[in-house]
């Protein structure tokens, strides 16, 4: 009796294990089979065991519980609503973000309603490249667009995924620094971000070589625009770093470069060295392309954002977007000093560099994008009215994709696939699969973004004033964001 309930057991076992391996809908399952199915039971007793011998719903980060139970209900199509009220401590929470709402809301269509739109999609309110008048100028078709994460720093599978996501969502996917590979290319338009590697339109030694963009630009036709990137929120002055032991063959090829080191952009372009050589570099490739041109930045010294607008004041030259990158952004690998102390937080530095555009007449010339942990909608609403055009996500993003935050990116050790090139983890991830998902959380975010707004009695987020944005200060005070953040807030 005991032998046949052993092997009963063990070929219980044997099934579960296979069906794991052959399952595509569980990245953490098909890498781990058996063993994985205790990351499920922990989820789903973890409400209890934090409750009373972790962590609460909002401790954890950079993501809180709360907010990653959000993304994932979200991107599986489940419910995403959370009952008893909140837990969190709104009146000793400096900073927490209240929204005054209209005592004369916006009804919202239901199916079947003749404005009723199953994707959510709320359009730029500006056309990217139209002041400038660029051949390829085109509106945004949404404000909610995946932000920079390059094939290398992401796997194949994972950069599919979110490149089919996008596609199906209708929104634009940056391709990261590391240049335009065959997985970007599943149907979703493209931003190519050129890093100082210049990777895709490199010569030999690193400079930049104009011949080799149009090249990769006549075969991607999916490149709608692109952006000079000149530092990064969470390393600034640092360079892109992809480890060696996440640099295959393809990946080597793909970027112009040698797999047998480390791979770190340098730190400044080699094809300007100035404002005014950026300007003229800017306008080089807008001129031979067409295509929208702008750059992204953290913030650091404001004087190279007075002499940028001092310089497109006239309006011979000039970026036609601006993608401000807060220091708590997110990246795969950089120096722990880099992450954690230099840049400003997106909302101060966005704020600050919004305010010099506004006082030289620039801000309707320029879209104004940012990104830094705003993928979720209340952040999402801060950074709309501080007077974003439109946002990008990342960690969100790889969360809508598998990413559990294990933080092990610079290992290529990550357990999902998403962020590794480990053949067994990536196997794990199915981009099919995970391509649906995060056009569900890119069209969740749209929906509940377009409720607040209706909410205020508005019809885009972006015509929620920022008089209606207040910041608790404790129990006793409180501030309205544009007191808080300048007078660029009422311009």
């Amino acid at each position: 009796m005991v032998l046949w309930l052993v092997l009963g057991v063990v070929a219980f076992l044997v099934i579960v294990g296979i069906f794991d391996l052959v399952q595509r809908k569980h990245a953490i399952l098909r890498n781990f089979p058996l063993i994985g199915h205790f990351r499920y039971l922990f989820e789903m007793v973890g409400p209890e065991l934090r409750q009373y011998i972790v962590t609460g719903n909002d401790e954890e980060r950079p993501f809180s519980r709360d907010q990653r139970t959000w993304v994932y209900a979200s991107a599986k199509k489940q419910n995403n609503y959370f009952g008893f009220g909140t837990d969190n401590d709104i009146e000793q929470t400096r900073g927490y973000l209240i929204v005054r709402h209209s005592a004369f809301p916006r009804l919202t269509p239901r199916a079947g309603d003749p404005d009723y739109d199953p994707l959510y999609q709320i359009a730029c309110r500006k056309v990217l490249g139209g002041a400038r008048g660029r051949a390829k100028a085109f509106t945004p078709a949404s404000v909610v667009n995946v932000s920079a994460m390059s094939f290398g720093s992401l796997s194949a599978p994972a950069v599919e995924a979110l490149n089919r996501g996008c596609k199906i969502a209708g929104c634009l996917h940056n391709t990261g620094e590391g240049g335009v590979s065959s997985h970007h290319l599943h149907g979703g338009d493209l931003i190519w971000q050129l890093g100082t590697g210049y990777f895709g339109c490199r010569e030999l030694e690193g400079s930049f070589s104009m011949a080799k963009l149009r090249e990769t630009l006549d075969r991607c036709p999916q490149v709608r625009a692109i952006e000079v990137k000149l530092s990064q929120g969470a390393k600034p002055g640092a360079g892109g770093i992809l480890p060696k032991s996440k640099i295959t063959a393809e990946i080597a090829q793909i970027r112009g470069v040698s797999g047998d080191r480390d791979v770190v952009s340098p730190a400044a372009h080699r094809a300007f060295s100035d404002v005014d050589g950026l300007l003229d570099f800017v306008e080089s490739i807008a001129s031979e392309t067409g295509l929208p041109v702008g750059i992204k930045s953290a913030v650091g010294d404001l004087g190279f954002w007075r002499e940028l607008a001092a310089l497109m004041e006239d309006g011979q030259r000039g970026v036609d977007f601006v993608a401000i990158d807060g220091g708590e952004g997110g990246t795969g690998a950089a120096p722990l000093v880099f992450s954690d102390h230099l840049s400003m937080p997106f909302k101060r530095g966005f704020s600050e560099v919004r305010h010099i555009l506004v006082e030289h007449g620039l801000d309707e010339r320029i879209v104004l994008i940012g990104s830094g942990k705003l993928g979720l909608p209340a952040s999402a609403l801060t950074a709309f009215g501080l007077g974003c055009d439109m946002i990008a996500v990342a960690r969100e993003a790889m969360l809508a994709v598998g990413c559990i935050q294990a933080q092990r990116c610079h290992t290529n050790h990550c357990p999902t696939g998403v962020a590794t090139q480990n053949p067994w983890l990536v196997r794990g991830l199915d981009p099919t699969d995970k391509a649906a998902r995060l056009a569900n959380y890119v069209i969740t975010l749209r929906k509940e973004l377009l409720a607040v707004a209706r909410a205020c009695g508005e019809s885009h987020p972006a015509d929620i004033s920022a008089d209606r944005l207040e910041l608790l200060d404790g129990p006793l005070g409180s501030r309205r964001l544009q007191e808080t953040y300048g007078p660029s807030m009422t311009a």
